[in-house]
């Protein structure tokens, strides 16, 4: 008898989800989360801060780190494959409060590249459409907002949310056929490279020095923040822990590669005193390259592809999140419940689609405020992923571990060390405090440090004397249950 398409989850640890994502949905779950916007509007910025050669090798040392990173998490969900990914994995090798302080740093994360990609639709919608500017509401930052601008994401907010709450097969489904048109538009832009582009455009290979190469790579977190969201839906995809796994590190390298192309082939189009030219400088690098200005069209429509990848991934990701938390009692219990029929977690995706609505009325401006805020929140929680593997690998060395990295031996350990490492390195580098730091935005750090207060403050009103373990999660909610009166 043939298998049914879906599967309810249910008893031990099984919260009401329905199985429902297969291979491919999963892997481009996570792919397309790290295929956003930023490849459209920024290779030009990274070309011109590090030079090609240097853009590229900031990728690559950035994505190796993700790698390390991306390693540990293909342990930890298949060893915990439940929803919420980070949440499970602190609690038990941390307790509740490190695991709170993580899932409430890396959900800001999630939630600051669902409203990015809010205010990326209209940025990007209005070289398609140049007249979409009208009724002027305000100036911010130097950048008028338009009412008809502003709506267009707004709107997009709206439809995508309403996607989220209908189910995870809709979502994924909508997931899958958009990456592929992400990977078509690669592929266009790699042929572009061999037909119309030129090895000297390539000129100058290095740039910026030392200050430049660190301000490329600090934007690779934000740029491959993605491959963990295929953890938050782990109880939604039907396949053996072990492949959940391995599927977390292919998507790092899916990235990897596609960035590369992207970096590599744009450089070839035109010389590098002209990228500062170019609003959408990818677009019309595949534009001068095939001679014709819809080739950059497509690439515009390419980049409302990875806009609408990321953001339906990220909205998944923040929305389980959020509900682990709430089912765990850390915060309200609203944010944990399940829509009747379609079994997701309805009010947290509202939450977010709220904010994500809001966020296109701050403008253009925000696209940077934004980013800066939730690099470093997404830094923290890998970081804390990392030292709570180490944690598991000491404290419970004989913890069932259907996919063990690094063989029998220490190998999985030494992943570990260098991903805390690695991470915490990377975390340094966004505060001002050497030479080559990244320099944020005053909004940036107000943005980063609110959203982290509200989550200290969530920590502060979970009840003490619980213990990371096993049991940590059920011990938490008996105690949160006791105080609530119930």
């Amino acid at each position: 008898m043939s298998q049914p398409e879906t599967q309810t989850v249910t008893g031990d640890r099984g919260h009401g989800f329905v199985r429902a994502l297969g291979t491919v949905d999963a892997l481009f779950i996570g792919f397309g989360a790290m295929i956003g916007f930023g490849w459209v509007v920024l290779t030009g910025e990274w070309l011109n801060g590090a030079g090609t050669l240097g853009a590229i090798i900031a990728f690559a040392v950035g994505g190796i780190i993700m790698c390390f990173v991306g390693t540990v998490y293909s342990e930890m969900v298949a060893a915990m494959p439940h929803a919420g990914g980070e949440h499970n994995y602190l609690i038990r090798a941390m307790g509740p409060r490190v695991s709170l302080f993580g899932s409430w740093a890396i959900t800001g994360g999630y939630i600051s590249v669902v409203m990015f990609e809010a205010v990326s639709v209209p940025k990007t919608a209005v070289y398609l459409f140049p007249n979409l500017e009208q009724i002027k509401l305000w100036n911010v930052a130097g950048f008028d907002v338009y009412l008809t601008w502003a709506l267009v994401g707004t709107i997009t907010a709206i439809i995508i949310a309403w996607v989220n709450i209908r189910g995870v097969k809709l979502a994924s489904m909508v997931q899958t056929f958009v990456v592929w048109f992400l990977i078509i538009v690669g592929l266009m832009l790699l042929t572009g490279g061999f037909v119309g582009g030129s090895l000297e455009n390539t000129e100058p290979l290095f740039t910026g020095g030392g200050a430049g190469f660190i301000g490329v790579m600090a934007v690779v977190p934000f740029l491959f923040v993605g491959f963990d969201v295929i953890p938050q839906s782990a109880e939604e995809v039907k396949l053996p822990p072990a492949k959940i796994g391995k599927l977390v590190v292919l998507s790092v390298i899916m990235a990897i590669v596609f960035y590369i192309i992207i970096i590599g082939t744009t450089s070839m189009a035109m010389p590098a005193d002209e990228l500062g030219t170019h609003d959408l400088v990818t677009a019309d690098a595949l534009s001068i390259m095939f001679d014709s200005d819809i080739w950059g069209k497509i690439v515009i429509a390419g980049g409302l592809a990875g806009i609408i990848t990321s953001w339906n991934a990220f909205l998944m990701g923040s929305s389980r999140l959020m509900w682990a938390m709430a089912a765990a009692g850390m915060i309200p219990k609203w944010f944990g419940k399940l829509h009747p029929k379609y079994r997701t977690p309805s009010n947290a995706i509202i939450f977010i689609g709220i904010l994500s609505a809001i966020a296109p009325f701050f403008g253009t401006a925000a696209l940077g405020w934004i980013v800066d805020a939730g690099s470093p929140a997404i830094v923290i929680a890998y970081f804390l992923v990392s030292v709570g593997f180490l944690v598991l690998r000491k404290r419970e060395p004989n913890m069932e571990r259907p996919l063990r990295i690094g063989g029998d031996r220490n190998g999985g350990v030494v992943i570990g060390v260098i991903s805390s490492v690695l991470t915490f390195i990377l975390f340094i580098l966004y505060i001002p405090i050497t030479p080559v730091s990244a320099q944020l935005a005053w909004q940036s750090w107000v943005g980063f440090a609110v959203w982290l207060l509200v989550g200290i403050w969530f920590m502060i009103k979970l009840p003490t004397g619980i213990k990371a373990g096993p049991n940590a999660e059920n011990e938490l909610l008996a105690k949160v249950k006791a105080l609530r009166g119930k």
